[in-house]
């Protein structure tokens, strides 16, 4: 299955696993949103921290889940832990799950 495929299928899912994680305001970036995803591709999603909540662990957990949930490789980071040099472009591009 596609990423973009599991996506419409579990959207209101994949928002529960990113608030069960302490995290919020989960985004889809990279081949999903432009379309281009194949089989191979993963989700990458984008989340925002919340202060004194979100971990490491968090993050890991949100993957973890995602991953058996969808039966897609996930890629979950938070906007601070996108390289500076391309962190604008995805921050501006991203849509809300």
């Amino acid at each position: 299955m596609k990423p973009s495929e599991a996506l419409q299928l579990h959207r209101a899912d994949i928002r529960r696993v990113v608030a069960s994680h302490d995290a919020c305001n989960p985004r889809v970036f990279g081949s999903v949103l432009h379309g281009d995803d194949t089989e191979g591709s993963d989700l990458d999603l984008l989340v925002d921290p919340i202060d004194g909540k979100t971990s490491l662990f968090s993050i890991v957990r949100i993957r973890r889940d995602l991953e058996a949930l969808l039966g897609v490789k996930a890629d979950v980071l938070t906007p601070m832990a996108l390289h500076e040099r391309f962190r604008q472009d995805v921050l501006r591009e991203a849509v809300p799950v």
